[in-house]
């Protein structure tokens, strides 16, 4: 028989304890022994913060990045095929969500392996719920072009998107440029747009606030460098 991969979600940062993570997630990650993960080191310290898992030398390690080449990752697939469970692990919240692991997902169906989504944070679906937008219909895009002029296009263009179908856009940044994204919204979009900020979500320093544009021109502007931070517009 083949094993079943399992997606197991991580904290989406350094807590004091355990308040995003069900018992039942963290009892198949204790007995698993084949990780897919993003990053070693930090898969790692996320098992010793969750205690009891089998110790990392007797563990398998399978390093799955954006730069691995599709025939590796088609490789991992090898200890599903023998018969052994397996973990998929993202760097923070949902595996395969604006992450890697997503390819080893579909090659997982592809050939005939199980796959089983376990519960845990999704700071995508957190920031949804806490910004009073529309949550019926929503779309996540992920990073934003890095390049300015195609930024503000691509920031006009999810804007008028949201007025003409009543949708929720939601993206976000890598955090080193935070700061800059949330300027480029103030400069490229109608004051008149609502925009929702939520910044170190689930953590003990979370912010989350939503405003209109006009508004968040007058208000100070919040320190969100090297901060995970979701950012949801919502235009009407």
């Amino acid at each position: 028989m083949k094993g079943t991969l399992y997606l197991i979600p991580t904290t989406l940062g350094k807590t004091p304890e355990n308040n995003t993570i069900p018992e039942y997630t963290l009892s198949i990650l204790r007995k698993l022994d084949v990780m897919v993960v993003e990053n070693i080191q930090t898969s790692v310290k996320f098992l010793q913060w969750v205690g009891d898992a089998i110790p990392e030398f007797k563990i398998d390690f399978y390093q799955l990045n954006k730069n691995t080449p599709d025939h590796e990752v088609f490789s991992f697939l090898k200890p599903l095929k023998n018969g052994r469970d397996v973990g998929l692990l993202s760097e923070a919240g949902a595996p395969a969500v604006a992450d890697p692991g997503s390819k080893f997902v579909k090659m997982a169906h592809q050939n005939g392996i199980k796959v089983v989504p376990l519960v845990g944070p999704s700071s995508i679906l957190l920031a949804l719920m806490a910004t009073g937008f529309n949550g019926q219909q929503f779309a996540f895009h992920g990073y934003l072009p890095i390049d300015a002029k195609k930024k503000k296009q691509m920031l006009i263009q999810l804007e008028g998107e949201s007025r003409r179908h009543d949708r929720t856009q939601i993206f976000m940044e890598a955090p080193h440029r935070n700061n800059e994204m949330f300027s480029s919204i103030l400069e490229n979009c109608s004051p008149q747009t609502w925009l929702s900020v939520a910044t170190n979500i689930t953590l003990p320093d979370e912010e989350i606030r939503t405003q209109q544009i006009g508004e968040w021109a007058k208000s100070k502007k919040p320190e969100l460098h090297k901060r995970p931070t979701i950012f949801t517009i919502y235009a009407k």
